[in-house]
């Protein structure tokens, strides 16, 4: 009994001191907001604090051969990266695209090259440090962190090996990771606005404005192997918008609709002032996004509106209130969003235009 009760006693005490230990932390976290908050731990910073510098600091101790990072790989990489680096659908390649004489030279000479498919990551890096760091940081994507030292060292060691920047049993660690020459270890450059804001930018150009093109030829295909590959992009966009997706399923029409092959969203040459104000107010509010002339976007187009409610009494009035109630069904399931923003003299000089066919 006696020696519970001082287990009991010493526990209490243990309690008492933690107690005390978190109110001195809460008091000393922010003389800004005083009681609020507390100073980390040095194992909380420690836990954060695992990021390598190009100079290699903070990269911790240990090592890691090309064959174990190899079985590591095939376990937990391969399935998005590829077997040997060269990644899936989705992901871009981690391998490829790098030679002996970049190793040389320090630069990527594909990096220039028009033919080159895609820029691998081997390609761009210019430091090992940076390889290390995000697979420690970020990898797997389902579990990251959860990579020791030794399991980054092999992983490492395998992706170099890949690029052929390193033998098939090399066994790479902290002690010797600062003698890896990465192919592109000269490719990077401080002689730019994102590194200096006072730097001449990278990027120059005003936007065009004026003598816009009336014509726009078709110039890219689709092989037809290709088309539906991932089924029918056009059933696979937002459900509103101007971006629509193209019908895969179908073949590649020849020319863009309308007489003149003119862009799908510009609305019909007019002549009067009101029909000119009306055809404004139709772009302004966007109608242009989802109704074109003579081709369907969206919505159908002004010249399928017309050929369905031609001749029809009171039209007029049931296209005001679809207009301003929104809704789907009569032309698909994609629904138009209400324009209830829109006065009642607006929304029916905006039908009666479309009704019209933008005349």
């Amino acid at each position: 009994m006696f020696k519970l009760d001082k287990l009991k006693i010493r526990l209490g005490v243990a309690a008492l001191i933690t107690v005390v230990a978190q109110f001195v932390f809460a008091q000393s976290g922010s003389t800004k907001f005083p009681g609020i908050g507390r100073v980390a731990t040095p194992s909380e910073v420690a836990a954060w604090d695992i990021d390598v510098r190009p100079d290699f600091k903070g990269l911790p101790k240990g090592s890691g051969s090309v064959e174990k990072g190899q079985i590591i790989w095939e376990a937990q990489c391969s399935s998005c990266h590829g077997t040997f680096g060269e990644s899936n659908e989705i992901f871009t390649p981690i391998s490829g695209g790098t030679t002996k004489d970049d190793l040389k030279t320090g630069r990527v000479a594909s990096l220039k090259d028009t033919k080159q498919p895609q820029r691998t990551t081997l390609m761009k890096l210019s430091t090992v440090s940076t390889l290390w760091d995000y697979i420690y940081r970020a990898m797997p994507w389902n579990a990251p962190r959860s990579l020791t030292p030794d399991d980054t060292y092999a992983l490492v060691a395998f992706i170099l090996s890949l690029g052929e920047i390193v033998p098939d049993d090399f066994v790479l660690s902290d002690k010797n990771i600062a003698e890896i020459k990465m192919p592109n270890r000269n490719g990077m450059t401080t002689k730019h606005g994102f590194w200096n804001v006072k730097d001449k930018p990278d990027v120059n150009g005003n936007a065009c404005m004026h003598n816009c093109v009336s014509f726009v030829q078709i110039g890219s295909t689709l092989p037809d192997f290709a088309r539906n590959a991932h089924d029918n992009i056009a059933e696979q966009n937002r459900m509103y918008g101007p971006y629509r997706g193209a019908d895969s399923t179908k073949p590649p029409i020849k020319q863009l609709p309308g007489a003149s092959g003119t862009g799908l969203a510009h609305a019909a040459d007019t002549h009067s002032s009101a029909a000119k104000g009306t055809a404004a107010l139709f772009k302004n509010e966007n109608c242009s996004a989802c109704h074109a002339p003579n081709a369907k976007l969206v919505g159908p187009s002004i010249a399928d509106i017309v050929k369905k409610y031609e001749g029809q009494s009171g039209a007029v009035d049931r296209l005001m209130t679809k207009v301003k109630l929104g809704g789907a069904g009569v032309w698909g399931s994609i629904p138009m969003p209400a324009q209830a923003q829109l006065s009642d003299e607006d929304r029916k000089a905006l039908v009666v235009w479309m009704l019209s066919g933008g005349k």
